[in-house]
C-alpha cells in the first residue's frame, strides 16, 4: 500500500502485493487448505431475492482472477456462495469503530454476522455511532445495532449478545470464520487475543481463527491482521501503546487544577475510603454517576469548571475522544482485510496498518513480529534482571508498569510457594507480609515466578536475574 493511501475500498487494485510475506502466506495456507471443501458444501444461493446487480461491484472481484489475486484463490459461483450463504463473522464492539464495521460487512455481502457488546447508548454517541437514534437512548448498542442493519439491509441477519466477551467460551468463538474487534479497551482486546491463540489445535486447521483488530485514537488509527501462533498477536505489540497519563496523589488530593485531578481524586482516593467493601466497576454506569458526582462537587469547592459525565467516563476508562472520519477509514481498512480473508481473492494485510491524520494524511504498512518472549504465543519465559535488594512489593510495582506487560492487580507464585495472592482475603492476608521480604529471600536460584491476574486469561512465567 503506497504511503498516504489508505486502502479503505474492495476495489482489488487498491491492494498492495507488499501485504503479504510468502511466509505468512504458506504458513496460513494450512486454514485456507480445507476452504474448498467448505465452499462444496454449501446450500443453494441464499433463499432471500437479492435487487438486481446488488451485488455487481463486489462480483467483479469474485469472478476474474487479477495480476494481484491470492495463488488460492478459486473464481465464480463457489466463493460467491461461501461469502455469502457460509461465511460466519463475529464483531466485537458496536461503538464507533463497531457500527461502521457492522454497515461495511452487511453491505460488503457478509450475511451471518453476530455482535457483542456489553454498553447501552448514551446520548453523548450519536453524533458518531449512526446506527442509533435518541430513541434508543440507554438501550442496549448490541441490540440496536443488529436491529438496524437488519431493518436496512434485506438478506442480512446480525445476531446480537449484550454482555461480555469473557461470557462465552471456546465452543461459541469456535462456530466463526474470522473475528473482528472494534473495542476501546486494552484489557478486552487482550482477552480476545490470548482466547484464540489457546484455541489453536495443530491437528484441527479450522481451529485458527483470524482476528482484525480495528482501534482509533483521535485522528490516529490502526487496523492490523493477526493469525495466531503464526503472526505477532496484540500482547507482542503492547510496548507500542502510550503510556497511560498518572497524576501525582498529592496534586489530586490537595491542589486540584483541572476537571481530570477531581475525576482521579474520587475514583483513587473516594471510592476506596467510602466504598471499601465494593470493587469499582468503570462499566458500570451507577458507579460513574456516584464518581460524577463526588467529582463535580470537589471541582464547584475548587472552582474548576469542566467535569463532566462523559469525561468522568473517559477519565476512569482512559478513554481517547473519537473521531467519525477516522472510525470509518479504519473500519474500512478492517472490512477490505475481512473480505480478502474470506474469499482469498487478494493478500491480506501482513500485518499492520498505520493512519496518522494529525497533520495532512499519512499511511503506512508494516510487518510486526512476534517476541519470542510473549506470554501468549511466544512460548519463552521472560527474563527480568533487579536487584538483590527489590522488595517482592516493588517487583509488583514494576510489574504494573513496565510497558511490555501492563498488568494489574497480579498474583505471584512459584512452583512451590504462594509469593503473594490478590484473593480470596484469606489467602491475600496470609501472603501480604511476603510484600516487604526481599525477592531474593523468597525466590532462590533460577526458580521461575508465574505471574497471574483475573484480567488476563494467560499466565505469565518469569526468569528472574540478581544483579
Amino acid at each position: 500500500m503506497p504511503s498516504g493511501c489508505p486502502c479503505v475500498s474492495l476495489d482489488a487494485s487498491c491492494v498492495s502485493a507488499s501485504h503479504s510475506s510468502a511466509s505468512v502466506t504458506q504458513s496460513y495456507s494450512l486454514t485456507q487448505a480445507h476452504k474448498p471443501t467448505i465452499m462444496a458444501t454449501v446450500a443453494e444461493p441464499n433463499a432471500i431475492v437479492d435487487w438486481p446487480d446488488r451485488y455487481a461491484h463486489i462480483d467483479q472481484i469474485l469472478e476474474n482472477a487479477g495480476p494481484r489475486t491470492d495463488p488460492a484463490f478459486a473464481a465464480g459461483d463457489e466463493v460467491k456462495g461461501f461469502l455469502r450463504t457460509q461465511a460466519k463473522v463475529l464483531v466485537i464492539g458496536a461503538g464507533g469503530l463497531g457500527c461502521e464495521i457492522l454497515a461495511n460487512l452487511a453491505l460488503t455481502g457478509f450475511k451471518d454476522i453476530h455482535v457483542i457488546d456489553m454498553d447501552t447508548i448514551d446520548v453523548s454517541n450519536l453524533n458518531r455511532q449512526f446506527l442509533f437514534r435518541p430513541k434508543d437512548v440507554g438501550k442496549s448498542k448490541a441490540n440496536c445495532a443488529a436491529e438496524f442493519i437488519m431493518k436496512r439491509v434485506p438478506g442480512v441477519v446480525v445476531t446480537p449478545y449484550f454482555g461480555k466477551i469473557q461470557d462465552k467460551d471456546e465452543d461459541y468463538y469456535m462456530q466463526f470464520n474470522l473475528v473482528i474487534c472494534g473495542l476501546d479497551s486494552v484489557e478486552a482486546r487482550r482477552w480476545m487475543s490470548a482466547t484464540l491463540v489457546n484455541m489453536v489445535d495443530p491437528e484441527n486447521p479450522e481451529s485458527l481463527k483470524p482476528l482484525i483488530d480495528g482501534g482509533t485514537e483521535g485522528f490516529k488509527g490502526q487496523a492490523r491482521v493477526i493469525l495466531p501462533t503464526i503472526t505477532s498477536c496484540y500482547e507482542c505489540s503492547l510496548d507500542m501503546l502510550n503510556k497511560q497519563t498518572v497524576f501525582p496523589i498529592c496534586t489530586i488530593a490537595n491542589t486540584p487544577r483541572l476537571p481530570e485531578h477531581c475525576i482521579e481524586w474520587a475514583s483513587v482516593l473516594e471510592w476506596p475510603r467510602i466504598q471499601a467493601d465494593k470493587k469499582l466497576d468503570t462499566d458500570d454506569p451507577d458507579h460513574i454517576n456516584w464518581l460524577y458526582t463526588k467529582a463535580l462537587a470537589r471541582a464547584k469547592e475548587f472552582k474548576i469548571e469542566g467535569v463532566t459525565w462523559s469525561l468522568t467516563q473517559g477519565v476512569v476508562k482512559h478513554i481517547i475522544p473519537a473521531i467519525a472520519s477516522t472510525n470509518a477509514i479504519i473500519a474500512a481498512a478492517c472490512c477490505n482485510e475481512a473480505f480478502k480473508i474470506a474469499t482469498t481473492s487478494a493478500a491480506f494485510l501482513n500485518n499492520y496498518f498505520m493512519l496518522i491524520g494529525t497533520e495532512g494524511i499519512y499511511s503506512y504498512t508494516f510487518e510486526h513480529e512476534k517476541r519470542p518472549d510473549c506470554p501468549v504465543c511466544g512460548g519463552e519465559a521472560l527474563e527480568m534482571t533487579i536487584s538483590a535488594d527489590l522488595t517482592l512489593e516493588e517487583l509488583i510495582e514494576l510489574l504494573q508498569e513496565k510497558q511490555d506487560i501492563q498488568i494489574k492487580k497480579p498474583s505471584l507464585s512459584t512452583a512451590d510457594t504462594q509469593l503473594y495472592l490478590q484473593a480470596p482475603p484469606q489467602l491475600e492476608a496470609a501472603t501480604r507480609p511476603n510484600l516487604l521480604k526481599k525477592v531474593s529471600e523468597l525466590v532462590k536460584g533460577d526458580a521461575a515466578i508465574t505471574v497471574t491476574s483475573s484480567t488476563l486469561p494467560f499466565n505469565l512465567t518469569l526468569r528472574i536475574v540478581y544483579n
